[in-house]
This record gives structure tokens, C-alpha cells and sequence, in this order.
């Protein structure tokens, strides 16, 4: 079978294909609209007035005030500057609590305070791939007082699975501590409020909710210490110093507005849509496993693990599916996913898994195609 041009795409926790109408928001400021939002006559001024514009619709998205918000290249600059910007801004403090089955974005900024002296915690999650409360408040008790930064995922972005911010900034905010979480898979496929979780930073990214590759943001608390850790002009606060980029500004801005009306209408479609899948799918192979909690996840997203067969086998023998595996190819063979063999499972088993996220415009009839497909070449692979 040759690999159809056009695959069913289940994979939007990769990234998203760009609304329509968030590609028409932005088109002006690539053409006419140039102007730079520092300058005073009226292409600057129009320029700023869009920025500006964009800046309280991704506010209103996530609950919070319009200046809190500054713009980034994406989520993982959003991720390093909260990191490493607390880091830096609260020095007299040595340690940070996170978690083992964090983003490389999250995970190697804390590998490199590590490095140069912080102590950091790394908190360990359960078989459901979520971090205990009562794990999190041991750590901070321990730390006496020294923590500086709590940085935890809101969503897992291979299992879907929850993680109990708010409960854990909760008990880190009575040791002074600042909360980070990286909401960059949340954002948009469930309600996410920056007063609820508890946050002084939160990251979101836009390539996940329909907006183009290369644009993030930043929520930052007022009165939340934060260094720079790129040096410049006085944009962004200065805390983000660089001429703004106005057109994908503009275009994540919408994006947040489309992703706030869909919320509006509720998440009961898309939860049913992943469930028809999970049971089609287990109709059709018996012993699939689900991997993360049956109930704290994103609506969008379902991880299971084909038994007797390597996920990429799956993948590879199904072209008219495009989805992903945790795993990672290397010289020498493949290796688990981390955040798989963290919840406990064992390497053959973690190495079955395969990640299907759907979209806003996922239909029951690829829902179906997809879960056909994916048995057809299960049974191939397995030789039945």
C-alpha cells in the first residue's frame, strides 16, 4: 500500500493545521499594515493598537488581565524564561520541585539549574501518570523554605493525563514559592483559568491551538520576580525585549478567540468522539490497553498499547493514519517512551504504545476509518 498524500490526521497534539480565519486576521500586517508598534505615526499606531488587541484576546482565554500577558516565539522560549528567569531573579533560593515526565522544554532548563547548583526534585508519578499531592508537599516541607520555583505540567502532552496544579501551587505558595505550569497542551481543549490553578506563570503556545508555528505567550502574575534572559530594548515589559512580531501576534490572538467559543459550546462532542474511538478500537484488538488516567485527561486525546506489537509497526503498517508513538529511534534500536516507563510499565509494553489526538474538526467517520485501519494493521503485524 502506498502512503496516501493526505492521511487521516490524528495527531494534533503535534501541532494543529492554522484556522482559516486566523490565516485572514493576520494577512493584513504581512502586506499593508508593516508598521512597527514603537513608532508614533499612524503605521506604528496601528500596529500597536493590533498588538494590543491580540494581547487581551489570549488574556480572556486563560482568565487573566491583558498586561500580563507577553508574547514569545513559542513554548518553549515561554518555558526557559519563567524557568530560568525566577531562577535568576530569586537566587537566594536554591531548589526546584518539578516532575519526571515533564517537556524537554521544562525538563532541561531544570537540568541545567541542576548543573550549576540547585537542588531539584524530581517528582515521581503514579501507574494513572499523575503526580501526588501529598509527594509534591513532602518536597516542599523537606526544602525548609529554599524553593524557589514549582514548575509542573498542566496536560501531559503524550497521555493527556491532568496533572492537580492547583493543589500543588496551593501548598507551594504556603513556602513563598512561585508556580509555573506549561499549559501549552491544555490551552484550548479545556477550560484553563489562571485564578483557579493558582499560578503566578503559565505557558501557552500557539501551533497548538490553530495558530501558526513560531508564536507563544507568557501569563506572568503582577509582583512575580522574573529576569530577563534576553537582553534588549524595552518591549515585552522588557522582559522580552525585540520588536514585536504584529502579524503572528495577531494571529494567536484570534486563534484564542475561535479556541474560546468552541470551549463555549462545551467538551461533551469531543469526549465522545475519543470514546468512540477507544471502543471501536477495543473491539477490534483484544488486550489494547488505555495508558493514563480513565478520566483526569484532555477530551482530545487517547495513548493505548497495541499487546504483541511495537506501536511504530502499527503506524507503519497503517499509511492512511498519521499519529505518533512516545518512543524514540536511535542507533542501535528504539526506546520507550520516559513518561510511559515512569508510570511504570515495562519496556515491551510502553514500546505498544501509539498516541491518537484528535482535532475540533475530527469526524466520526475518520474516527472510524482510523480505528479500522489501525486493527487491519495490527493483525498484519502480528501476522494473523
Amino acid at each position: 500500500m502506498s502512503l496516501p498524500e493526505r492521511p487521516l490526521y490524528l495527531d494534533h497534539n503535534a501541532t494543529t493545521p492554522i484556522d482559516p480565519e486566523v490565516v485572514d486576521a493576520m494577512l493584513p500586517y504581512l502586506r499593508e499594515e508593516f508598521g512597527n508598534p514603537s513608532s508614533g505615526h499612524p503605521y506604528g499606531r496601528r500596529a500597536r493598537a493590533a498588538l494590543e488587541d491580540a494581547r487581551a484576546k489570549v488574556a480572556a482565554l486563560i482568565g487573566a488581565k491583558a498586561g500580563d500577558i507577553l508574547f514569545t516565539s513559542g513554548g518553549t522560549e515561554a518555558n526557559n524564561l519563567a524557568i530560568r528567569g525566577t531562577a535568576e531573579a530569586r537566587a537566594e533560593r536554591r531548589h526546584v520541585l518539578t516532575s519526571v515526565i515533564e517537556h524537554p522544554a521544562t525538563k532541561l532548563p531544570c537540568d541545567t539549574l541542576e548543573w550549576r547548583g540547585w537542588r531539584v526534585t524530581w517528582l515521581p508519578v503514579d501507574a494513572d501518570g499523575r503526580v501526588r499531592v501529598e509527594d509534591a508537599a513532602r518536597a516542599l516541607d523537606a526544602a525548609e523554605g529554599d524553593t524557589a520555583l514549582v514548575t509542573l505540567m498542566h496536560a501531559n502532552n503524550e497521555t493527556g493525563v491532568l496533572q492537580p496544579v492547583a493543589e500543588v501551587a496551593a501548598h507551594a505558595h504556603r513556602y513563598g514559592a512561585t508556580v509555573h505550569t506549561d499549559a501549552a497542551q491544555s490551552v484550548g481543549k479545556v477550560p484553563v483559568d489562571v485564578e483557579a490553578l493558582g499560578v503566578d506563570l503559565l505557558t501557552l503556545v500557539g501551533h497548538k491551538l490553530r495558530a501558526p508555528k513560531g508564536v507563544g505567550a507568557l501569563y506572568v502574575r503582577p509582583g512575580t520576580p522574573l529576569r530577563p534572559f534576553v537582553l534588549g530594548g524595552g518591549q515585552e515589559r522588557g522582559l522580552r525585549p525585540g520588536t514585536e512580531n504584529v502579524p503572528y501576534a495577531v494571529a494567536l490572538g484570534t486563534a484564542c478567540e475561535r479556541a474560546r467559543a468552541r470551549l463555549e459550546q462545551g467538551l461533551a462532542s469531543r469526549v465522545a468522539l475519543r470514546e468512540r474511538l477507544w471502543e471501536r478500537l477495543r473491539a477490534e484488538v483484544p488486550g489494547l490497553a488505555l495508558n493514563g488516567h480513565l478520566t483526569e485527561r484532555l477530551p482530545n486525546t487517547l495513548n493505548v498499547r497495541f499487546p504483541g506489537a511495537r506501536g511504530s509497526d502499527v503506524l507503519a503498517a497503517a499509511p492512511e493514519v498519521a499519529a505518533s508513538t512516545g518512543s524514540a529511534c536511535h542507533e542501535g534500536g528504539e526506546s520507550a517512551s520516559p513518561v510511559l516507563r515512569a508510570m511504570g510499565l515495562p519496556e515491551a509494553e510502553a514500546l505498544g504504545a501509539v498516541r491518537l489526538s484528535l482535532g475540533p474538526d475530527t469526524t466520526e467517520e475518520e474516527v472510524d476509518r482510523a480505528a479500522a485501519a489501525l486493527a487491519r494493521a495490527w493483525r498484519r503485524v502480528r501476522g494473523e
